[in-house]
């Protein structure tokens, strides 16, 4: 795991000042990369890379990068990890394509790869996760790669004018942001998505003109032209709809799990391979505990597991994560966090997330990688097992919605969503507080009620399932001047297939929520502490192989993750595993009107909001005053917000609106 990053400039500077330039765009990333850092250049034709490397596997300069193929034709900077390279060494090896090897890292494998295959088909034959920058010195062009589900992170745009126009890329924006070129200009369009959604996805980024590599892409920059040639690899929308390539057929439901759990534990195993300490995030859930009882029957040692625990009984797993690592074998370790240490990590999020981010469970996230680094320097995690084997409730329920709402007549649902949001949420609030107490820190009846008569009112699929994974109902009125680009989620949706709407819902999580919020919080908060996170789940051919499954045998008899479970029941029995799905909830409704008050006043200040012109003041102002009142939790709505203001204070654009 490692940091990237570098420029293709078409102007021409001395080469000691692109290597200065370079420099300082690592060093604004060297926490990606701790153990050494690289730079080269080539000044004849304006380009620099820098390196920054955690080193995992080929400890040696062996395995420094940035790193030149055996022919120097090609010049590679790589972030990530290659799990079958061993195999693709002994491909080579087996058809005479194999050079002398002069070390054992990934990065001289696929070098060797492309100079025999080309960068397409070594990624296509690669198993794992990565982002690429590849310089050609042959035909002059700059080729970019992203892994297929979106593990690793990868940047890029022009920026400058003229002579100084220069592409820029990196694992993060604070490395774009570090070059002179850098136009440090927040694009408004985007704001309202990351108010909706809690993130800016997709190909977007919050800098105008930046954007970021979708799953599965390769991007080829010509220095001559400064165009962008865009190639899919692999589809993850194609996956789903051609159901992982073909349809599986077992027998029984028994064959289909035990499949499941051959593929897993060769998945398993290959991520294991580290030259360095490895352990494994413990949650007591379905996904981790499925992943480290599999480590543990593949290894010969205890596997180091690790867990956050709270004191509040709801937000805390822990307990349950102790009994399932007992019972598993694991060497354990969990840290119970106060309310101070959790609202301590606030105040960082802004520099860990240089582009907002607002799930609020990256707090309790940073803090078991923090946990985790103490001990190793890999750990495994569960992420994927969700969106890959129907996981979240809300899949269930809007699928049993739809259902209902095909029974009703269009005009009759509309009339009765009217009829609740005429309402005074307080007379809600009033009515329905003997019948059903507000969950402290939940959202009020009233806003309850309300967004069900917004689901009443939903054109099908694809809308209802906006609407579930919205934060705010309409975003761009809180943005003035915003126009909203189209996505996956509306104008952009991918194709469908005869997916039925269970698996469009999962389908379309796979391709956003996932990559641009789940993922993203994990890469940027396990690598603000030097820490690899590696996602046995996504690994593609475990993809390919959900994909391939019928619906029934992931929701199955009222259980979701059916055929995952079974898996795990084999090692964990029933009773340490089935509960209510809690997940890192934090109590951030609750924090808002504590706690963070005084943080969030600040932030949220009329007057500041006037003046630096992002945001309606009167709209903000509305939802945090009634926030404050408790005549409504806007917790969820106003964490965006804060996230992007805080960003703000911190340097996020210094530049013009």
């Amino acid at each position: 795991m490692c940091g990237i990053t570098g420029f293709l400039a078409l102007g021409s500077d001395p080469e000691p000042v692109m290597t200065a330039r370079v420099a300082k765009m690592s060093a604004a990333i060297a926490y990606r990369g701790p153990d050494s850092r690289g730079t080269w250049v080539d000044g004849e034709c304006g380009l620099a890379f820098g390196h920054l490397r955690l080193a995992i596997v080929d400890l040696t300069e062996a395995g420094a990068q940035p790193m030149a193929s055996h022919t120097g034709r090609f010049m590679m900077v790589f972030n990530g990890e290659i799990y079958n390279h061993m195999d693709l060494r002994q491909e080579l090896e087996e058809t005479g394509k194999a050079p002398s090897w002069r070390g054992h890292s990934d990065t001289e494998t696929l070098l060797a790869g492309i100079e025999a295959w080309g960068l397409t088909e070594t990624l296509k034959r690669a198993v794992g996760m990565f982002a690429v920058a590849l310089w050609d010195r042959e035909t002059r062009t700059l080729r970019l790669a992203r892994d297929r589900l979106g593990e690793k992170p990868l940047y890029y745009g022009w920026q400058g004018q003229g002579e100084a126009k220069t592409l820029l890329f990196g694992s993060e924006l604070k490395a774009l942001a570090a070059h002179p070129a850098f136009e440090n200009q927040i694009d408004r369009n985007v704001i309202p998505e990351l108010l909706r959604h809690g993130h800016v996805g997709e190909n977007r980024a919050i800098y105008a003109g930046l954007g970021k590599l979708r799953s599965g892409e390769i991007v080829t920059i010509s220095r001559e032209n400064c165009d962008f040639a865009s190639e899919i690899y692999w589809s993850g929308a194609d996956v789903a709809v051609t159901r992982g390539g073909a349809p599986a057929r077992f027998a029984t439901p028994v064959e289909a799990v035990d499949a499941l759990e051959a593929l897993l534990l060769d998945t398993i195993d290959r991520q294991m391979m580290a030259d360095v300490p490895l352990g494994a995030f413990l949650s007591g859930g379905i996904d981790s505990s499925t992943v480290v009882a599999l480590m543990q029957k593949l290894s010969d040692r205890p596997v180091h597991t690790f867990s956050i625990g709270f004191n509040e009984e709801r937000y805390n797993e822990a307990e349950h994560a102790r009994t399932v690592a007992k019972h598993i074998g694991t060497k354990h370790t969990d840290f119970y966090v106060d309310e101070a240490t959790l609202l301590g990590v606030v105040p960082m999020l802004a520099t860990m997330y240089d582009e907002p981010l607002a799930d609020s469970s990256q707090i309790p996230t940073y803090l078991v990688a923090k946990l985790a680094r103490d001990h190793v320097t890999v750990a495994l995690s569960g992420d994927g097992g969700d969106e890959l084997f129907c996981g979240y409730d809300r899949y269930r329920q809007g699928a049993d919605l739809l259902a209902r709402l095909g029974k009703l007549p269009r005009p009759l649902r509309q009339a009765i969503a009217g009829s609740v949001r005429a309402l005074p949420r307080g007379l809600i609030d009033t009515v329905m507080a003997p019948l059903r107490p507000t969950p402290q820190g939940k959202e009020n009846n009233g806003q309850r009620l309300r967004r069900l008569a917004d689901y009443l009112q939903s054109s099908g699929t694809d809308d209802l399932h906006k609407k579930l994974v919205s934060r705010w109902r309409f975003p761009d009125a809180a943005v003035p001047g915003a126009l909203a680009p189209a996505t996956m989620l509306d104008a952009d949706a991918p194709p469908r297939g005869d997916l039925p709407d269970m698996e469009r819902m999962m389908q379309l999580d796979m391709l956003t929520y996932m990559p641009d919020d789940i993922l993203a919080k994990v890469d940027r908060a396990t690598m603000a502490v030097s820490l690899e996170s590696r996602a046995p789940f996504l690994d593609h051919r475990v993809a390919e192989f959900a994909w391939s499954l019928p619906m029934d045998l992931k929701h199955r008899d009222g259980l979701s993750k059916w055929v995952l479970r079974q898996v795990l029941y084999k090692h964990v029995p029933p009773k340490l595993i089935d509960r209510p799905k809690m997940g890192f909830e934090v109590p951030i409704g609750l924090w808002l009107r504590g706690p963070l008050k005084e943080w969030a006043s600040a932030l949220l200040d009329p007057s500041r909001l006037t003046r630096e012109g992002w945001f309606d003041a009167d709209v903000i102002t509305k939802y945090w005053q009634d926030h404050l009142s408790g005549r409504a939790n806007w917790g969820l709505q106003l964490w965006p917000v804060l996230m992007f203001q805080a960003w703000l204070e911190n340097g996020g654009a210094l530049a013009g609106k």
